[in-house]
Parts: C-alpha cells; sequence; structure tokens
C-alpha cells in the first residue's frame, strides 16, 4: 500500500463523512446515527443514501455506491485513489507522505493535465500570430469581446500538421502521452504523431477545480466535424463535464442557464448572464444533471428553437427532472438560440424572457398542444390522452388543479373527467410499480446480486453464507479461529473469497478493518459490496454458531459442484466445522 494506514485512518478521522458529504448532498432526513439524502450517483426523488456518522461511512441502497470518505471524493469528483487522498488532505491541511506520490495512475494523470495546461496556453498565446487570424476574424464576427477570450481561454490551433505536438515535445512530452491526453493522433501509415485539432477556434475544458481536461474545437472554414471533441482520457469524460462550469458555479444566480453550444454560453456570459453552461457535443446526461444539482437548485433550459432543439429539451427535462432539481424552460420566439436572441433584442429582453420561464409542465403542454387540430375530435381525444399521462406525473394536487383546468378548457371536456381519467392513470402506474416490486421479491437470489456484473455471484446460496462470513469477521474479528478450516478458493465468488483473504489476513496480523484502510485495497464497486456487508443486520447473540453454520453452509454448495474433487478432504472439513469427530 502506498500509504502508511495509520496516516489513512487520521486523514478519515480528520475529514468527517457527515461534514464531506454534506458539501455535495443535502443530509435531512435522520434514522439513529445514520441521516439520508438523493443520491449523488444515480437519479432518484425518495431518499436512499445513507451515511454513518458512527461507522464513517455511506451506502446507497438504490445504487449499491458505498465506501468510506475517500471512496465517497474518489466518486463524486471523479479521482483515483492518491488523488483523492491528496484531495483530502488539503482539506484537512495535513502533510501526505512521498510515498504517496510514485502511483503511476497519478503520475500519468498530473503529466495529461500538465500537457493541457501547455496546450491551452499554446492555443490562446496563438491568436497574437498570423497563423491565429482566421480564429481573430471569427471572434470579431461573432461579437465575442476581448474579455470574453480571456476569461474562457479561447485560442487558436493553427492549420498545420505539428505545430502543437512539435512545442509540447519541446517541453519534454512524450508522443504517446500526447496521444493519451487526445491532443495528438497516432499516424497509421507512419506511426508518426500529428495535431488532433488543426484550422479550428478552441475551447478549453476546465473543470470544478480549474484543471484543463480537454478542448472544443470549432472548425475555420468548411470541413467535418463542426466540433470536434478531445475524447475521452484518463481525466476527461463528456458525459461528466459541463463546458463553462467552472465560471458559471461562481455565479450569484439561483439557477444555472443551460445552453446547447458553446459560442451560446460565451455570448450569455458576455451579456452578463453568468450561470450558462453546455454539454459537450452530447445528449444531456444525468451525471451532468448531477454536477449541476451540487451547486444549484434550479435549471433553466435555453437550447435552439428548432424541432432537434426541442426534443433535446424534452430529453433534458427528463434527465434533470430525476435529480429533483427546479426544471425551468425558456422560449426565444423570433430567434434560433441565445445569441441570435440577444444580439436582435439586447440583454434587457433577455433578462425579462427569464422572469417569464416556464415550468416544465407548461412547456410540455404547450408542445404538446401544438401537435394537434382541436377542430378534430380524435385529435382532441389523443391530446387528453397524452396530457392524463403528463399530468398523472405531477406529485402536487395544487399543480393537478391549475394545469388540469387549463387541459380541460382547451380540450373542452370538464376538470372532473380529466381528473378521473389521470387517477385511472396513477392506478395503473401503481399496480405496475406493485407488480414489479413483488416479482423482485420472488427471486432473492437476484436482489443480492452486486450491481456489477464482473462480481455477479454463480451460486446466490453459497454467496449467502460467503457474505454471512464476511459480515461477521468484519463486526467482531474474535471470531476468525484457525481451526475453522476455511480457505479463500472454497468460495464460490472469487471476489468474496478474495475478501475474506485480504480481511483474514488484516485480522491475523492484528490490523482493523475500516472502510478507510480497506479503501485502497478494493475498486470502487468492490468496496460498495463490502459496505453493504457492514449496513446488513446480523445477530451476535450465538455469532461463534453462526460462523460454523455459514462455513458448512459453504462447504455444502462446493461438495455439491465439485462432487468428483476431493470428497474426502471436503467431507472431513464439512464435519469439523459442525465440530464431529472422525471416527477413521
Amino acid at each position: 500500500m502506498a500509504f502508511p494506514e495509520a496516516f489513512l485512518e487520521e486523514l478519515a478521522a480528520r475529514n468527517d463523512i457527515i461534514d464531506v458529504v454534506s458539501g455535495y448532498v443535502s443530509l435531512t432526513k435522520r434514522s439513529g446515527s445514520n441521516q439520508f439524502g438523493l443520491c449523488p450517483f444515480h437519479s432518484e426523488k425518495t431518499p436512499s443514501f445513507s451515511v454513518s456518522s458512527d461507522k464513517q461511512m455511506y451506502y446507497c441502497f438504490g445504487c449499491s455506491k458505498g465506501g468510506g470518505v475517500i471512496n465517497f471524493i474518489m466518486e463524486i469528483e471523479g479521482l483515483h485513489f492518491p488523488d483523492a487522498v491528496h484531495f483530502l488532505a488539503r482539506r484537512a491541511g495535513m502533510q501526505v507522505p512521498d510515498e504517496g506520490r510514485d502511483d503511476e495512475a497519478v503520475r500519468r494523470r498530473e503529466r495529461i493535465l500538465r500537457a493541457n495546461r501547455e496546450a491551452a496556453r499554446f492555443f490562446h498565446g496563438m491568436l497574437g500570430e498570423p497563423a491565429g487570424n482566421p480564429a481573430i476574424d471569427y471572434i470579431n464576427a461573432r461579437g465575442i469581446s476581448g474579455e470574453m477570450v480571456k476569461a474562457f481561454g479561447i485560442g487558436a490551433a493553427p492549420d498545420t500538421w505539428s505545430a502543437l505536438t512539435d512545442h509540447l515535445a519541446k517541453k519534454g512530452f512524450a508522443a504517446d502521452e500526447l496521444v493519451t491526453a487526445g491532443l495528438a493522433r497516432r499516424s497509421g501509415k507512419t506511426g508518426g504523431i500529428y495535431d488532433a485539432f488543426r484550422g479550428r477556434l478552441v475551447f478549453p475544458i476546465i473543470d470544478v477545480r480549474g484543471n484543463v481536461l480537454g478542448f472544443s474545437g470549432r472548425i475555420l472554414g468548411d470541413g467535418e466535424p463542426k466540433y470536434l471533441n478531445t475524447p475521452d482520457t484518463p481525466v476527461f469524460h463528456k458525459s461528466r463535464n459541463l463546458f463553462g462550469i467552472h465560471l458559471a458555479k461562481k455565479s450569484r444566480a439561483g439557477y444555472f442557464l443551460l445552453a446547447e453550444g458553446n459560442i451560446d454560453v460565451v455570448a450569455l456570459h458576455q451579456a452578463g448572464f453568468d450561470s450558462a453552461v453546455a454539454p459537450l457535443g452530447t445528449a444531456f446526461t444525468a451525471d451532468q444533471a448531477r454536477l449541476m444539482h451540487r451547486y444549484k437548485q434550479e435549471v433553466i433550459i435555453a437550447f435552439d428553437a428548432d424541432d432537434a432543439g426541442q426534443r433535446a429539451a424534452g430529453k433534458a427535462i427528463d434527465t434533470l427532472e430525476k435529480t429533483g432539481i427546479a426544471v425551468r424552460v425558456l422560449r426565444m420566439a423570433g430567434a434560433n438560440d441565445p445569441d441570435e436572441f440577444i444580439k436582435k433584442r439586447g440583454k434587457d429582453a433577455f433578462h425579462n424572457l427569464i422572469e417569464q420561464r416556464e415550468t416544465h409542465m407548461e412547456y410540455r403542454l404547450l408542445s404538446l398542444r401544438q401537435g394537434y387540430d382541436f377542430d378534430r375530435d380524435q385529435d382532441r381525444l389523443n391530446y387528453l390522452k397524452e396530457a392524463e399521462g403528463l399530468l398523472a406525473g405531477l406529485n402536487s394536487d395544487v399543480e393537478l388543479e391549475v394545469y388540469g383546468r387549463r387541459v380541460a378548457e382547451e380540450a373542452g371536456v370538464s376538470l372532473e373527467a380529466l381528473k378521473t381519467g389521470v387517477k385511472k392513470r396513477r392506478t395503473q402506474a401503481k399496480k405496475q410499480s406493485r407488480r414489479k416490486v413483488e416479482q423482485e421479491g420472488t427471486r432473492p437470489s437476484r436482489a443480492m446480486q452486486p450491481g456489477s456484473r464482473e462480481l455477479r455471484y454463480t451460486n446466490a446460496y453459497s454467496a449467502m453464507a460467503e457474505q454471512g462470513v464476511l459480515r461477521l469477521l468484519l463486526r467482531d474479528p474474535a471470531l476468525y479461529r484457525e481451526e475453522l478450516e476455511l480457505e479463500p478458493e472454497d468460495f464460490s465468488s472469487p471476489f468474496l473469497g478474495r475478501a475474506y483473504g485480504v480481511i483474514r489476513e488484516r485480522i491475523r496480523a492484528g490490523k482493523e478493518n475500516t472502510p478507510a484502510t480497506l479503501s485502497p485495497l478494493f475498486n470502487q464497486e468492490e468496496m460498495g459490496q463490502i459496505t453493504r456487508l457492514f449496513t446488513q443486520p446480523e445477530n451476535l447473540t450465538d455469532a461463534g454458531r453462526a460462523i460454523t453454520d455459514y462455513i458448512a453452509k459453504i462447504q455444502t454448495e462446493k461438495l455439491k459442484q465439485n462432487p468428483e474433487d476431493n470428497l474426502q478432504d471436503i467431507y472431513a472439513n464439512y464435519r469439523k466445522t459442525k465440530g464431529v469427530e472422525q471416527d477413521g
């Protein structure tokens, strides 16, 4: 292990998990020493994310993610283990032992971030060179101010094959490092490398901590693709980041403005709307929604007015709603996007537009209404059918009254008739939900399975006993006895067998098994399953008998699975765990 255990224990002690998690999640509901909130790692409306002050760990009963404070920072910030340790050490004002920096993954990540930072400086500097004139012309044509160019670090990629790679090579970066960072590509013919971004206006993609993760480049002139983004790298994932988030998170506005493209974000910031962000060339994702929810409680969607933009807005509403964040939508009449609207009508008009923003239900109902001709009875019936489905999803009776009355008046039916239809929809939805729960309840083996396919159990009956052994040893290490005669290879689950081996060796060495000390030894999915064991109840009244029963079950299942392998040895171990002396 790169970090001394004593250091990791102190690190966890000085970063109370309740305090750390509260910086990202609103923890309100209490149950004993546990606090609950909406999980930041998956979309939910009912809190299933538990944080234990006693055990200093978190666990989500919905998505099965869990661990200690280090695991939480790894997951929420997208960091590797050593980076998360340094993150928490800085938070607590602790000095990190030097050996923690020898990790190869950390070194590679730091080199990529350093290369990106140098590339950003190079691109920005190109605006002062003749090679940057096409980018300057485009910036001027779009009316982007010098202040915004500096604030966003906008630059130019010259239309050459190796300007950037030559520059970075002189800075000591190897070809493989530049390819891994997405700054260069390798030629299939020569094996050499060439610049990934050429002849483009370049926007650095910067995270909430100010790191340059990658770049987004807009073509200058003709060519495809119009926008080119850095591919996923060890430091960058398009689906987890937002353009402009490093600036927008500081905004005093109580909301984020979600636009479609980089230019729209720059134009909005230039007009004074400094909470604007945009996805990175992909559909809006749940990870991006959760990132926004960490900083604001409302999102106003300002997507393009064309059909594609409106379809994207509808999908973004669905994604955002699942996080519990308030969603509003802008309708920019007479303009296709925020940049065009502001240029045509000014920033005061856009401010008024924000003040008049629609709720997501108003937006959806109006969009739905536009697709039907109410002079035709069948269209009105089809509209009512779809509207009932939308209204059935409302949790508030007041909202149902307001929007239901509007729908009923437009379609020419009574509010009571509409409510009857909505009630039927809700009843159907509840039945389907109840049926699903009942189906899952009849499949205990499925319910106990880990979420990760790599950790799935092939023998659920043995795995239940294997979990029981681990659960008991984690709670009471004194239960371990050499004469138990249980080995990791006796486990049907390779993961549980390895976990047993690790926990057993630590008990033998007199070491504690806590989330902090186990975190370096298992990956995130594995730590989620181990944390689950900490949360599950276990009767310790007769724990000695319970552990021998669990081991007997493991040996029995092994005997069933391998009847031809060492039957005498397996049977002897089985009898031994049951306390039966051999009779020869």
